[in-house]
């Protein structure tokens, strides 16, 4: 069986899928980290364990990025730097230890999951506890 285009995993890391994907048995535990509810979906519908939104981009770098692929390697720099903030840090060590527990799913609503925030967080995940800056 041919691996699932629209799921994405960092090499030792957690799972990253749409949220408004059906959940599979191996997602194991579900973690939105989008900072706004996805559009449409119920909140008693999303099949989400925990929203995470203090790992999710600022708005500010959010709007500046837009989707804009080009500007990916430096949404995902900007980013990272993000993440070293002490709240987002307190959300990754969360995140890990809930990695730890078991297998991760990160969950978003974005449609280009490979070119969204959530493939550069499960990186970040997967790199280990000094990630991140």
């Amino acid at each position: 069986m041919a691996p699932d285009p629209d799921v994405a995993a960092a090499p030792s890391g957690p799972r990253v899928r749409r949220v408004y994907d059906p959940p599979e048995a191996a997602d194991g535990t579900r973690v939105l980290v989008d900072r706004l509810w996805p559009r449409g979906l119920a909140k008693a519908d999303a099949a989400v364990d925990h929203w995470c939104k203090d790992v999710a981009p600022s708005n500010e770098l959010r709007r500046w990025y837009g989707h804009q692929t080009e500007r990916f390697e430096e949404f995902a720099r900007r980013y990272r730097r993000e993440l070293t903030a002490p709240q987002a840090r307190e959300a990754l060590d969360d995140l890990r230890e809930r990695a730890a527990a078991g297998p991760l799913t990160l969950l978003t609503a974005t449609k280009d999951v490979p070119h969204g925030h959530v493939t550069v967080l499960a990186e970040v995940l997967g790199e280990g506890p000094a990630a991140g800056g």
